[in-house]
């Protein structure tokens, strides 16, 4: 790819891997046989075509515990798994789940409750730490996001948000609006008003210049906005962005204060790593604070069906009695909730956040073992199983090894191993919290190699 093409596609990398580039053409032209080229026709003639999905990279048939099969007959490691995968794919005990419960009752109409979702919704606030006591459903993340949007405006009589540029908060328009990525936000006219944005804790890639340790300057500018503006309802912001970044320990804490001090509330976006991932039920655990909201999804469906919550403190309650947040028809889906009943419940009984915290480490540990060979390899990141390694072309301009991510994306890919691209050169790695150590190793050593091939060329 020429500098002048590379450089056009730059802006769609925000959020993972594109399905426009020279090198996925080539990859697939070497990789996939007539018959997975001839059902990726035949999908990209009936889906819209839009970058990061359609056209398709592969065709799959089949996913279980760690890996994806696809029609070619190839066991994939799945470290994406849309993070979905908490427990791994098709949990016996998270089929049994649904399978009972679409036997017992398969739906529950609007206005009506049932069991299972009551059931959920309390196991959620009891694990949930403060006052955070009160739950709504929704089919997806998205829709949860807007829920918290209108309970903010309703509860603060105010309008404004302060989120990151870079985010991701879903595809919908209110959730572009307060979300930082030009992917989904350039081109579509206008969005939400009063949606500011502020840099993330970003210290390598950080507008004041912060270099290899943050100095919480980003942290000290949202009070500095929130000042300024003086009406502000609400900062929304991902807990840790997945994983470009993550934020010092005291960052969430000047920020809750300075909300405080404000009259702002703080929605913390958690859907791509609720439930374990990092090593505990909630990220923002932490960082010694709780929220005014938390919003959740991905894997509560246990990898299974589509489901996300809002859970907020007990004192929003009464902010919205003669309005409604959602209203969705799945609001209350008893499959869904099964699913998620069973998946925190092996979560618990099969000790995944201990199981996550030990991999991870592992992982880590192991990742900085190699950037002590490569020297591209910029940084390794991570809490528990959301990780990440930065691709570096120079350590101190931390410009960005796009082209180098990518080949290593595909030499992964071919050797057996899946995993996304953020922002262009990091290679995010979130497997499920299933995975065990031989599995874990099995997954590095396919890293390693794919480094060795692209960096020895």
């Amino acid at each position: 790819m020429n500098k002048q093409s590379s450089d056009s596609l730059d802006h769609l990398r925000s959020e993972g891997d594109i399905n426009l580039s020279p090198a996925r053409q080539a990859w697939a032209k070497e990789t996939l046989d007539d018959a997975t080229r001839e059902k990726l026709e035949e999908d990209a003639s009936v889906f819209l075509h839009q970058s990061l999905s359609t056209p398709c990279l592969n065709v799959l048939k089949g996913c279980e515990g760690v890996y994806l099969e696809d029609i070619q007959g190839n066991r994939i490691i799945d470290f994406h798994g849309n993070n979905v995968h908490q427990v791994g794919f098709g949990h016996p005990k998270v089929v049994e789940a649904v399978n009972k419960q679409m036997l017992e009752m398969p739906f529950c109409t609007r206005r009506y409750t049932n069991d299972v979702s009551i059931r959920l919704a309390q196991k959620l606030v009891s694990l949930a730490p403060g006052d955070l006591n009160r739950v709504l459903f929704a089919p997806g993340g998205t829709s949860a996001i807007g829920m918290a949007l209108k309970l903010a405006r309703v509860a603060t009589g105010r309008h404004k948000t302060i989120s990151m540029w870079d985010s991701f908060h879903g595809a919908s328009l209110d959730a572009i609006s307060i979300g930082g990525e030009s992917v989904f936000r350039n081109g579509v006219g206008p969005l939400l008003s009063g949606c500011e944005h502020v840099p993330p804790p970003d210290n390598k890639h950080c507008p004041f210049k912060c270099g290899q340790s943050c100095n919480l300057s980003c942290a000290d500018y949202v009070e500095y906005v929130l000042e300024k503006e003086g009406d502000v309802a609400a900062v929304v912001a991902e807990t840790v962005r997945s994983t470009p970044f993550i934020p010092p320990d005291d960052y969430w804490q000047r920020i809750r204060k300075a909300c405080d001090k404000h009259g702002a509330l703080l929605i913390l976006d958690e859907i791509p790593h609720c439930l374990g991932r990092t090593g505990k039920m909630f990220t923002f655990e932490h960082y010694g604070i709780v929220p005014d909201m938390v919003v959740i999804g991905k894997g509560l469906g246990g990898g299974i069906f589509p489901l996300a919550a809002l859970i907020a403190r007990e004192g929003l309650n009464d902010a919205m009695p003669d309005k409604a947040l959602g209203h969705y028809t799945h609001e209350k889906n008893p499959v869904a909730c099964a699913a998620a009943l069973a998946a925190i419940e092996v979560i618990e009984s099969d000790h995944l956040l201990d199981n996550a915290v030990k991999m991870g480490n592992h992982a880590v540990e192991r990742m900085k073992r190699m950037a002590d060979t490569f020297s591209m390899i910029g940084d390794v990141r991570g809490k528990g199983l959301l990780m990440g390694m930065e691709l570096l072309k120079d350590q101190v301009t931390a410009e960005r090894a796009i082209e180098e991510a990518e080949g290593v994306m595909y030499a992964a890919l071919t050797k057996g191993l899946n995993f996304k691209i953020t922002m262009g050169n990091i290679l995010t790695l979130t497997p499920p919290l299933t995975i065990n150590e031989a599995e874990m190793n099995a997954a590095l050593d396919i890293l390693q190699e794919s480094l060795h091939e692209v960096f020895a060329r």
